[in-house]
């Protein structure tokens, strides 16, 4: 057996757990590199052939569909997920039949609102006809879920994103081909349903499970523990995120919208790339090292650190380097209006990165009243500060809500310290003082050099070498010894 079991009842041994999340970090890092160079490339397309309203009208119904989301299962699927015994049959069929009860429900509540839809954000036919592909995708991926717990619960994380990879990888190409043969907004129609039909397939194929109906009162009143609260916060999380983007809606319109989507999109690349794939291995893992604090403070230091030293300066150069891009190619010149929205949205994922892995860990480790009410503070914020700035401000206003909502996250920091003693030096400050430095090169170099694509590539080389340097300077050899042993776990059995 494969070192001692953290309990009786579990799946996986804590050694196990350890060299799964590793492996899933490293690999799926890896193997996500070049899907993420496929977005940047499709959305370098998508930003030549689409304008703000295009942007703006998919950005709106899909904070709709979002919105919706959060009361499909109660938090059923994470309360499998975070659960220490192995579940039940009942528990799964259970979790199936009560999360598609409330699918058809909310579909049906959608379609009642459409008129209300298409009045209040200028819908065409186009429009109505995505925000129905939207609900159908919805559908679909609802019926995911039991397969994607099984594989969480086991760290298969392989197995989980290839269907992931393959889906955006077919939703990309679709939306490209079709946006630049003049589609407009249907191209979003057709890649939305190709995608969800080909990511329902795979995600079968790779974790069979006969889907059934079952309704154990057992089973939902032991989950309710644990999910009930955690979808209150993913439910506030909604009302931050997309309840906002509506109401934004109504204040900027689509074309505003647009504009602040597009900042959004590029800020939030380095998180999508670098942080979402750590935070979904770290969730079970960390639930997993529960009993194991020493073991869960190393972890939790050294996956803020992946994140912040390759968010932070991903960050800092794309702020800096945006407006030598949109300068240098035409058809992008009527985005400029979003380049002050993106260095303030920007600072609110540079917080992210460093905070969420801590809301992360404190759910892992049942302290979902925390999280809680973390959630209420930045849900409170968001609505007092960002409806208001973009009345009085417009979309560089709201974007400025959002950099001060990102601030407060310090306010996370100092609660999570409370339960697990991780290292602020190691797995913030250090990337930060090495971005710092990259920046200033940076900034003083791109004042001296001509603007061209050939002084564009010397600025991200030199920015390249200046942040390697000092960090290696900062942290000294283990860095390098690192990369050695991700190297070696990548080629590992």
């Amino acid at each position: 057996m494969e070192g001692e079991h953290l309990d009786p009842t579990a799946e996986i041994s804590l050694e196990t757990v350890k060299k799964r999340s590793v492996k899933g970090v490293v690999i799926l890092t890896g193997r996500t590199f070049f899907l993420q160079i496929l977005g940047v490339v499709a959305v370098g397309f998508l930003a030549a052939y689409l304008g703000p309203l295009e942007w703006g009208v998919f950005a709106i119904l899909n904070a709709v569909i979002n919105f919706l989301n959060y009361f499909s299962d109660v938090g059923l699927a994470a309360a499998l997920v975070q659960k220490k015994e192995n579940p039940s049959e009942a528990d799964l069929k259970t979790t199936f039949f009560v999360q598609e009860a409330l699918v058809f429900v909310i579909i049906g509540v959608l379609v009642a609102l459409t008129p209300f839809f298409t009045s209040k954000f200028a819908l065409g036919s186009d429009g109505v006809i995505l925000l129905y592909a939207l609900a159908f995708s919805f559908l679909l991926s609802s019926l995911k879920s039991i397969p994607s717990v099984l594989l969480e619960r086991k760290l298969e994380f392989i197995k989980l994103t290839f269907p992931q990879i393959v889906e955006q990888v077919v939703y990309y190409v679709v939306l490209v081909v079709f946006a630049v043969k003049g589609f407009g907004l249907v191209s979003f129609t057709y890649a939305v349903v190709l995608r969800s039909i080909v990511g329902l397939v795979l995600i079968y194929i790779l974790q069979p499970w006969k889907p059934g109906l079952a309704f154990s009162t057992q089973s939902l009143k032991g989950l309710f523990r644990f999910g009930v609260p955690y979808q209150v916060n993913t439910f506030l999380a909604a009302v931050k995120d997309d309840g906002i983007t509506l109401i934004l809606g109504t204040i900027l319109g689509p074309v505003g919208i647009g504009y602040l989507v597009f900042a959004q999109k590029f800020a939030r690349y380095p998180l999508t790339f670098f942080m979402d794939t750590v935070t979904r291995v770290t969730f079970p893992a960390f639930s997993r090292m529960q009993e194991s604090k020493e073991s869960l403070e190393r972890s939790v230091t050294r996956s803020i650190f992946f994140i912040c030293f390759l968010v932070f300066p991903s960050l800092a150069a794309m702020v800096i380097l945006a407006p030598s891009v949109i300068s240098l190619i035409p058809k992008y010149a009527k985005w400029a209006p979003a380049l002050t929205a993106l260095a303030f949205v920007s600072i609110n994922f540079a917080f992210a990165a460093a905070t969420t892995q801590l809301t992360n860990l404190l759910n892992a480790v049942g302290k979902i009243k925390i999280t809680f009410y973390l959630m209420i503070m930045w849900t409170a914020l968001t609505w007092i500060f960002i409806p208001f700035l973009a009345k009085t401000y417009g979309v560089d206003g709201a974007a400025a809500g959002y950099a001060i909502v990102g601030v407060s996250s310090i306010i996370a920091i100092i609660v999570a310290k409370r339960y697990v003693n991780f290292s602020l030096s190691d797995s913030v400050v250090k990337p930060l003082l090495g971005t710092s430095a990259m920046a200033a090169v940076i900034l003083i170099l791109k004042n001296i050099l001509p603007v061209s694509f050939y002084s564009l590539s010397i600025l991200i080389i030199v920015g390249l070498v200046v942040y390697g340097v000092v960090m290696v300077g900062l942290i000294g050899a283990s860095l390098i010894e690192d990369v050695k042993k991700s190297t070696k776990t990548i080629f590992s059995k």
